[in-house]
């Protein structure tokens, strides 16, 4: 058996060159497809009863990945958005061997065949006005880690930056402009980067907390001065909100994280009027789709949409249909 028709050696290929030189895909993709093999290997191996570094292509088949789906969602309890999730990773790894042997082409369309399973779509979870700013008034602004949370907070919600966004951002991404005023460098998904502008009072905010450090440093530091984490953004997140839980009732029965403050950014920032167009470029989205959501989500921006159609029972002129133009319906039969 030669290597060419080994999987391993794709494997490598695919995990430590394709991903990282050739698509330049986040660390948080490279894991999700480096876990999914992981799932899968062992599977393919027990099936097949054959060590791990002897399968080759051809031993993962379709059935085989169709059982393997059929596991994450019975044994494993995955959600039908983690089956799919895994399914796509496995179809990027067909994709590759058969971009580059022939022979496996078949073997390929045969993968790739395998379909998605159509999920629903969970409506957007985004903040009221009310819920915000009870959010941003539960930390204790008089401790040094209460004003470090406030600031953190009041960035997510001026920014609407990913947590791990938040986590990566240095002092020296910070601007400062003579207004008063500024903007951030965000680096987001595949390394792409955009500027946000910053409320004065969210640069008051950083300039007392980033006093005297370092260019280099971490914006936001946790208590043993180590750049804080994505993690500990969802932990600072959910401890205040549960704070904020004892002001505002509504909180308690809703699971608010970092990703939260971001949709409630992007649907603020809607209703103030905002163009959509901007708002994609403001959160880093790649295609005007993904930030539409948002539009199709808030119930105050279509009920003003519709106030602004209402031209008032009665008060209408009745027009005539265009079935009943003649001069129209000359025109389209003559086309």
């Amino acid at each position: 058996m030669t290597d060419h028709c080994l999987l391993g050696p794709w494997l490598k290929r695919f995990l430590l060159q394709h991903l990282i030189l050739e698509r330049n895909l986040a660390r948080n993709t490279q894991q999700s497809y480096r876990d999914t093999l992981c799932l899968l290997l062992p599977f393919v191996s027990s099936q097949c009863k054959k060590p791990v570094d002897r399968l080759t292509i051809e031993d993962v088949s379709q059935d085989l990945i169709r059982a393997f789906l059929a596991q994450l969602e019975e044994a494993r309890r995955c959600k039908v958005s983690s089956r799919n999730q895994r399914l796509a990773a496995i179809h990027a790894l067909a994709r590759f061997i058969g971009e580059r042997s022939p022979e496996h082409v078949q073997w390929c369309g045969q993968i790739r065949s395998v379909p998605f399973k159509r999920t629903e779509k969970n409506p957007i979870s985004y903040m009221e006005k009310e819920e915000i700013n009870a959010l941003l008034e539960a930390p204790d602004q008089a401790t040094r880690q209460g004003h470090r949370d406030y600031a953190l907070l009041l960035f997510l919600y001026n920014s609407g930056a990913r947590a791990s966004e938040a986590a990566r951002v240095t002092i020296a991404d910070v601007e400062w402009d003579s207004a008063g005023t500024g903007s951030v460098k965000l680096h987001g998904k595949g390394n792409k980067v955009r500027f946000c502008p910053l409320w004065a009072k969210t640069m008051t905010e950083l300039q007392s907390l980033t006093w005297g450090r370092s260019n280099t440093a971490g914006l936001f530091l946790n208590r043993y001065g180590n750049p804080i984490t994505r993690f500990g953004i969802h932990t600072l997140v959910e401890r205040h909100v549960q704070s904020a839980a004892r002001k505002v009732p509504s909180l308690r029965k809703r699971r608010v994280s970092p990703h939260t403050i971001r949709h409630t950014t992007a649907t603020h920032l809607l209703r103030a009027g905002v163009d959509i167009n901007t708002i994609r470029a403001w959160l880093g989205h790649v295609s005007l789709d993904t930030t539409n959501i948002y539009a199709e989500t808030d119930l105050a921006t279509k009920a003003k949409a519709l106030a602004a159609c209402d031209s008032g029972s009665g008060s209408a002129k009745t027009e005539s249909k265009w079935r009943d133009d003649p001069d129209l319906m000359k025109f389209l039969r003559n086309l």
